[in-house]
């Protein structure tokens, strides 16, 4: 550094370690010629020498950090728990002695009574998957001032609201979904382009996740030279997983029939969730691709069958610690380390070609608002609640808490500088989300690459658990496009007995996803975000003709819903004028005219359904 020995000084080395134990030195360095902006180069050290990257320049000054996002969503969250929740609550009205559906219609399959506690672990592990941490990481182009403004606001008034609202109905409905809701509050032609609509999201969230499952347990790396590696990280996650689907079979026959406590229980489940880390930590099992593909799609046929005791609820059960421990360490993090936030508050409108309406509310959806969630709200989730008072926490809580691990995510983005994250050789957002809390829990003296894995660990696992969630809930979908109220299935013609049986119902919409997973994630993803908005406006359309059928105050869902319908139909409406200019110039791939022909259903469907919807909403009311 002689020939700079007079323009620069070193004012702090930082040593970082990336996911795979390679050292980068972040050297700061104050350039001397009259400017006080200071500049950074990264360094990266192994054993095939030294290698400069180019410099970031590092931001000072800023007003906001993590300690002060991290207070203002506790406060903003947890104030709309106790107060709008409870508020909604008391103005619905709920009856705790009310016979539940889980009780009324108990059948040991799909309608299975449920502790709160379990009820929360299925709903908040169904919900929660990889959507929060993957949405405000991609939206933190647009600043984290947005971001965070859109996941308090939509998260509280919206997402909350909408999963409230649903369940609600539901459960004020014999546990019927979304679909039933709307045949019979809208009418028939509305419920059968509503479950044509749920069945079609269903196959692209099948279809995306399950890519993103495989990608996350393939145990090989290939480099740009053709030499294959193995990926202990990977292996590790994949071993955990597998280890969970396991004992989440052993967990599902103890608490059927041993009828132990929720502490004896909860003991359990904490024991065999360590008992899955430590040994996927000790014994990663390296698979292909294609093969994990098979695996898992074999595993979502088993599983959106069986009873929900039998797996669906034990697993979540056990994931919902995970993600639980998951958010503690990281809010214990936050407050210890006190990140920096190295993000503008806001950047522009337009970035590269990208603007921020529609495309920040069709990235951030779970967080905020997320039509998917209706579907476990109103698919599966309001089967298994005991009392009708369980409906807040279980719904709206589950949200909420959502919301804050959206929150986190934000933090931990912008707790990188430019360029330092990639220089560790985070490039996912799950990777970024990870090595952030890692950074965190490493100032009070955690092992960086423990904590890193275990981070990936629970964000996979929570990827798993939305799978055989929407399986069921698509299954739940075809069979139901086939059945009207007052169909007897007593008597049923051979056509209707084969196309509403649930095997069949499974099979072919796993074959449909099956064949879409082979466009990849990131094909799939963009056209997903959207339909899964649209599925949101659908859901609050539904919920705001019940509870105005119902004589209930439903006009709190008319902003959520405009606004969700100005973005949603503006964002489809993009992607298909997009796809079809490609189509015309160049033509487009398989996975191109998929998403064509995917978009344009849906978007025809969708306005459909909110017509019939709304038309119903603007009806004079009986007296």
């Amino acid at each position: 550094m002689s020939k700079l020995g007079r323009s620069l000084h070193v004012t702090e080395e930082t040593v970082y370690r990336d996911s795979n134990k390679r050292s980068y030195l972040v050297i700061d360095m104050v350039i001397q010629s009259g400017t006080t902006e200071h500049s950074a180069f990264v360094i990266r050290m192994d054993n095939k020498g030294v290698f400069l990257y180019k410099p970031y320049q590092k931001k000072r000054g800023k007003i906001m950090s993590g300690i002060l996002m991290m207070v203002i969503a506790i406060v903003v969250l947890g104030g709309a728990y106790l107060l709008y929740g409870r508020y909604l609550q008391n103005k619905w009205g709920i009856d705790p002695k009310a016979k539940t559906p889980a009780y009324e219609m108990e059948d040991g399959v799909d309608y299975v009574p449920a502790d709160t506690n379990v009820v929360f672990g299925h709903q908040f592990a169904s919900i929660a998957g990889a959507g929060p941490i993957n949405g405000p990481i991609q939206a933190a182009i647009f600043g984290w001032l947005p971001v965070m403004l859109w996941i308090l606001i939509g998260g509280v008034f919206f997402g909350a609201v909408q999963d409230f609202a649903s369940m609600y109905a539901s459960v004020k409905n014999k546990g019927r979904t979304i679909g039933y809701i709307i045949e019979e509050y809208i009418g028939k032609l509305g419920k059968k382009l509503f479950l044509l609509f749920c069945w079609l999201f269903c196959i692209l969230v099948v279809a995306a996740f399950a890519d993103v499952v495989a990608g996350t347990f393939n145990g090989f790396a290939t480099s740009d030279a053709g030499v294959v590696t193995k990926v202990a990280a990977n292996g590790a996650v994949a071993t955990t997983s597998m280890l969970f689907i396991l004992e989440a079979v052993v967990l599902g026959f103890f608490l059927k029939y041993t009828k132990f406590n929720k502490w004896i229980n909860t003991a359990v489940a904490i024991v065999l969730l360590v008992a899955a880390i430590v040994l996927g930590l000790n014994f990663p099992m390296y698979v292909s691709l294609g093969t994990w593909h098979i695996i898992i799609f074999a595993y979502i046929l088993v599983a959106s069958v069986a009873p929900v005791w039998a797996l669906l609820q034990p697993r979540d059960y056990l994931n919902s610690y995970l993600l639980i421990f998951m958010i503690v360490g990281a809010v214990i993090g936050v407050f210890v380390a006190n990140p920096s936030c190295n993000l503008k508050a806001f950047t522009s409108f337009n970035v590269d070609g990208q603007y921020m309406f529609p495309i920040l509310f069709v990235t951030i959806a779970c967080g905020a608002v997320s039509g998917f969630h209706s579907l476990v709200s109103s698919g599966t989730a309001s089967k298994q609640i005991k009392n009708e008072k369980n409906m807040l926490p279980v719904s709206f809580g589950a949200m909420l808490m959502e919301s804050m691990l959206a929150i986190i995510a934000l933090i931990a983005v912008a707790s990188f500088a430019d360029g330092e994250a990639a220089a560790q050789g985070l490039t996912t957002q799950p990777q970024i989300f990870a090595g952030a809390i890692a950074n965190f829990l490493s100032v009070v003296g955690l092992p960086h690459s423990l904590v890193f894995t275990l981070i990936n660990l629970a964000v996979s696992a929570f990827a798993l658990t939305s799978l055989d969630s929407v399986a069921r809930v698509g299954r739940l979908s075809f069979q139901e496009f086939f059945l009207d109220s007052d169909t007897d299935e007593e008597n049923m013609s051979p056509f209707l007995k084969v196309v509403t049986n649930k095997y069949f119902a499974t099979v072919i919409t796993l074959v449909l996803a099956y064949m879409l997973t082979k466009v990849g994630y990131a094909e799939i993803w963009p056209l997903f975000g959207s339909a899964n908005q649209m599925l949101s406006v659908l859901a609050l359309v539904a919920c705001a003709v019940f509870l105005k059928k119902t004589k209930r105050q439903g006009c709190i869902l008319w902003i959520p819903m405009v606004f969700m319908m100005a973005v949603t139909f503006t964002a489809l409406g993009m992607t298909i004028t997009k796809l079809s200019k490609a189509l015309l110039s160049t033509g487009l791939d398989l996975g191109n005219t998929l998403q064509l022909v995917f978009a344009v259903l849906l978007l025809i469907l969708g306005v459909l359904v909110a017509i019939q919807g709304v038309k119903k909403l603007l009806e004079k009311q009986e007296a």
